[in-house]
């Protein structure tokens, strides 16, 4: 018995994660994100598809960041006829993702046609979907829990384990048997690290065939998550002191949760000043929601720091939630110090643009950095300190000090990923096929992998792999 691996997304690069396997004559896919860097290109690849969505038979969602979840809602639009798979945290919050990015294109194309209506230019672009699109989506959601294995295909049984690194996520195992021939392949979606706040450790996954592994940090390692409190501490004074404001592009999912619980913990512990912290994103104030009501995927120790004495890990007296717009709005009239975190992540759309537009051109203000930027995107050009960076297409020049945490990261980085998979049955697993991740993070692990005897591949775009049962 044969399997076919491929992608059309997030191969040899990291966003919009569209994995597929083909058995026998059933397709099932895994993940359905959206493509994120240059404007242009992003809409190319969100737009036009090198696949039939009513080919699909079944889609798997590993958990809900917007470029794993983010094209869901275009599946049915193309004819897509099955069911889409997730836990339950992450269904609740792929809901809030989807439909926030469908107010979100609303929005800005509607901002973009005013400023082509003003220049004397015609804009006639229409959003991807929209909200009533998110609705009917919805209905094609089934949820699962972690260990509980449940079929998906004609001889393919699924089970989700918790991969540590957004509430929700899984680590998704795949047992497939074709008349008495068997293969196991394990998906890793996006792999978290031990120790980091709120979630439970990354689950080692049962002896596999095959594992298909994200990359994203396949040449970095992460400073020590012990020392977040300490550098998040040290940024919040230096910039107080100066009078300035900390602006933190945050995604609004986990991100932002662990952001506003570490400030909780130096607020008790008095080692930042009495300030106050906007989190300006609707769709992070309801994601904080959720993370309250899906208490089954905390850690031990936010059980025992918070819960346990009945306090909300999410919530103290500096810290504010923004949902309207003139709230938002009149953040940037502020002239005291303040902590502002805003969503998108990587600095493509939303309010944090206008946070930064007003914020940007201040050296008291810090922008800090605390996640991936992937290439091409305006996170990234603030990343690498470019002099001059383009806000909805006017240029403006970067002035606030840039700091980059790379200890807040949800990703495994190679160390992490060496491992985890050196955690893995050496003797059963052939191969390991490497997607999410850039060319140079790639190779590196490549090499580290392969270093260490493993046969590693690194999926193209559009390339197809056969996979042999035993």
């Amino acid at each position: 018995m044969q399997a076919e691996l491929f992608s059309w997304g997030a191969a040899q690069e990291v966003t919009g994660s569209k994995h597929f396997l083909r058995v026998k004559d059933k397709l099932l896919m895994v993940d359905c994100g959206a493509f994120q860097g240059r404007r242009a290109e992003a809409d190319e690849k969100n737009r036009n598809w090198q696949f039939n969505a009513k080919e699909v038979e079944t889609i798997v969602l590993t958990h809900s960041h917007y470029d794993h979840c983010g094209l869901l809602p275009l599946m049915p639009k193309k004819g897509f006829p099955g069911n889409i798979y997730a836990t339950p945290a992450s269904r609740d919050l792929a809901s809030l993702i989807m439909m926030d990015s469908a107010h979100i294109q609303a929005k800005d194309l509607e901002f973009l046609r005013k400023r082509a209506k003003k220049r004397g230019e015609t804009f006639d672009k229409e959003p991807l979907f929209d909200e009533s699109d998110v609705l009917k989506t919805l209905d094609y959601f089934i949820t699962v829990s972690y260990h509980r294995p449940f079929p998906v295909m004609d001889g393919v049984k699924t089970t989700f384990f918790d991969a540590g690194h957004i509430l929700g996520s899984a680590l998704t195992l795949l047992d497939i048997d074709i008349n008495g021939q068997e293969m196991r392949v394990g998906f890793t979606g996006d792999l978290g690290r031990k120790n980091l706040p709120i979630l439970r450790d990354p689950e080692i996954l049962p002896p596999v065939d095959y594992l298909v592994m994200e990359s994203t940090y396949g040449n970095r390692l992460h400073d020590p998550i012990e020392t977040a409190k300490d550098k998040l501490a040290d940024v919040i004074n230096r910039t107080v002191n100066r009078g300035g404001k900390i602006i933190i592009p945050a995604f609004a999912l986990e991100r932002t949760q662990e952001l506003v619980y570490f400030f909780h913990i130096l607020s008790d512990q008095n080692r930042i000043p009495r300030i106050p912290i906007y989190v300006d994103s609707p769709m992070a104030t309801n994601a904080t929601s959720i993370f309250r009501v899906h208490q089954e995927c905390y850690d031990k120790e936010t059980r025992q720091a918070f819960l346990d004495h009945h306090k909300n890990p999410f919530g103290f007296n500096e810290m504010h939630y923004i949902s309207g717009l003139e709230e938002s709005k009149e953040l940037n009239s502020l002239n005291e110090p303040a902590v502002i975190i805003s969503a998108s992540g990587m600095c493509e759309a939303g309010r944090i643009l206008h946070h930064l537009l007003h914020n940007i051109g201040d050296a008291r203000n810090t922008i800090l950095i605390v996640g991936f930027m992937a290439e091409n995107t305006l996170g990234r050009k603030i990343l690498e300190r470019q002099p001059e960076v383009k806000i909805f297409g006017d240029p403006y020049k970067l002035k606030a000090e840039v700091v980059h945490l790379n200890t807040f990261s949800a990703h495994a980085d190679y160390n992490d990923i060496l491992d985890y998979v050196s955690r893995l049955d050496y003797q059963r697993l052939k191969e390991i096929f490497l997607v999410h991740g850039e060319p140079d993070a790639q190779a590196n692990l490549k090499k580290l992998l392969e270093e260490k005897n493993y046969k590693v591949t690194i999926v193209k775009y559009g390339e197809k792999y056969i996979l042999q049962s035993n």
